[in-house]
């Protein structure tokens, strides 16, 4: 079975992550096939837009095929621990190429962020040039809660939130609905799903003779005006938000967080999450977003790649992955054991060179 179906109507190629269920993960195969499509049909004549969208109407895409990933470093792990797993090297430094392909390519790409879209979903869309979500959007970067951290872009499009909305995110990998992503910024429309007919209708009967980014951005804005955007429940929090921009330390962050006195669900669910994750992810996330605030695109991937790949040989991101997926206990082993416990040289140790002198091939 092909993980990545494709089809071209009126010069309009559609591509459609295959993988169901799975609700469409990137796996190492599907990123490759997914990669020499992009390639192919960046030059051809035979395309003028696309259109990328996840099979079924559960998810766009969940996220990277993490156990995967935890099969190669256990699997390493029994050679020498030390060295980063061939696959997962593999895995990251295509996926972070394709991003920065979609990022930078000639045509306009149209992603369908419908229902799911997580971690490397998130990754594939916020690059596209026109990003629709739906009333049934349901994105997040919740890598926190298995030891790893918030890539595929993320030290740039957080880094671009208004406020401290990028540094609150990345920390308790709180879930955004499709009112959220249009005020933060990860979606430029917001499009009723059952309109998704109506947008490849409309894209079969374009005259491509004109310049394409103005033909998709006439189509998409016409039928988003059909649609009025409700309430976001992040804009409804900007008070509570504002409060980390004086979060200077991670220490700072946990005590605003921790003692913000009108709590409700949304602000619950973020503390929930930031104390049940990898105290070790908490401080890269913070020294990640610190560090990288003034990183061009090509040294947010070649940086985020060296940092998945410590993250593949220190314990948390495998032992994150063993108790949501594996063994399933929801019950974590992290080490350190808590925020205090850790030092600055452990911190250190993630963002210490690890790649030697591959650079992402942009």
């Amino acid at each position: 079975m092909s993980l990545i179906l494709t089809e071209i109507k009126n010069k309009t190629g559609i591509i459609t992550l295959n993988s169901e269920k799975t609700l469409n993960a990137l796996s190492l195969p599907m990123i490759r096939e997914l990669a020499a499509v992009l390639e192919e049909w960046k030059t051809s004549g035979d395309v003028a837009c696309i259109f990328l969208q996840g099979a079924g109407e559960k998810a766009l895409c969940a996220g990277g095929d993490v156990r995967q990933l935890y099969n190669a470093i256990i699997a390493q792990r029994a050679i020498d621990p030390t060295q980063i797993p061939q696959d997962c090297f593999n895995f990251f430094s295509l996926e972070y190429q394709v991003d920065y392909t979609i990022h930078t390519y000639p045509k306009p790409i149209i992603v369908w962020g419908h229902g799911i879209v997580m971690g490397g979903g998130i990754g594939i869309m916020t690059g596209a040039s026109h990003r629709i979500v739906t009333e049934k959007s349901k994105l997040a970067m919740p890598e926190i809660t298995i030891g790893l951290y918030p890539d595929v872009g993320a030290t740039w499009f957080l880094n671009k939130m208004p406020s401290a909305y990028g540094i609150y995110l990345g920390l308790t990998g709180a879930r955004l609905d499709g009112a959220d992503c249009k005020f933060l910024g990860l979606a430029d429309y917001y499009i009723k799903s059952s309109s998704k007919d109506m947008i490849l209708d409309a894209l079969e009967q374009a005259n491509w003779k004109e310049n394409p980014h103005k033909t998709v951005t006439h189509i998409l804005e016409n039928i988003s005006r059909q649609v009025s955007i409700p309430e976001s429940h992040a804009a409804a929090h900007q008070t509570f938000i504002q409060q980390f921009e004086k979060a200077e330390t991670l220490e700072k962050f946990r005590e605003i967080l921790s003692s913000y006195p009108e709590k409700d669900e949304w602000i619950n669910t973020g503390i929930k999450s930031f104390d049940a994750g990898s105290p070790s992810s908490a401080h890269i996330i913070f020294r990640q977003l610190q560090q990288g605030e003034n990183l061009n695109l090509e040294e947010v991937f070649q940086s985020e790649l060296n940092l998945s790949c410590q993250c593949c040989v220190h314990p948390d991101f495998a032992e994150g992955v063993r108790a949501l997926l594996v063994d399933k206990d929801h019950s974590p082993k992290w080490h350190p054991a808590t925020l205090d416990d850790i030092t600055g040289e452990w911190i250190d140790s993630y963002f210490k060179w690890i790649i030697g002198e591959w650079k992402v091939n942009f």
